[in-house]
């Protein structure tokens, strides 16, 4: 049994984008199988479609039907992308699951260097964007401006001049 490969610079294993519904099914460590449907899958990982997240970490077993047959690997689970999308990386594939992936990443894979510039320029634009500030912040500046707006109006009926403000400033 192999590892996957595992890339280290910022160059991308191409991946096959699936159509339709591709069966699959996770085996946890409890025993327990839950059904999936494979969105796209790589030489390193992939995305499933699940009916109720896995926890992040899990070690599974995972199964699912290619063209050239199955394929039965050991993956881990990493954070829900959505609330039934989840990442997978693969830990270990036998040297023959492993040829039947890449056959089946080769026949889907979709040509990469538009995807690659499209990556690029979203990645150049999330870098410049600002990080959205929390509401907690927005919230309190407008209760600080409230409070400073109060202050004025308690200043300018302590010091007795009420409504004549606006006469008194023209004498």
């Amino acid at each position: 049994m192999s590892s996957p490969p595992q890339s280290q610079s910022q160059w991308r294993f191409p991946r096959a984008r699936l159509e339709g519904p591709n069966p699959a099914v996770l085996r946890l460590k409890n025993g327990r199988t839950t059904g999936a449907n494979l969105q796209v899958v790589s030489l390193t990982g992939g995305l499933l479609s699940l009916p109720q997240p896995v926890d992040q970490g899990s070690q599974v077993r995972l199964i699912f039907l290619t063209g050239a047959g199955a394929v039965l690997g050991g993956a881990e689970m990493l954070p829900p992308i959505r609330d039934h999308l989840q990442a997978f990386r693969f830990v270990s594939l036998a040297d023959e699951d492993q040829r039947r992936l890449e056959k089946l990443v080769g026949q889907h894979a979709a040509p990469s260097q538009p995807d690659q510039a499209w990556i690029e320029k979203f990645r150049a634009a999330k870098a410049q964007q600002k990080p959205p500030r929390p509401w907690r912040f927005k919230a309190a500046q407008l209760i600080g401006a409230l409070m400073a707006g109060l202050a004025a109006g308690a200043y300018v009926l302590h010091l007795g001049l009420g409504w004549r403000l606006p006469f008194a400033l023209w004498k």
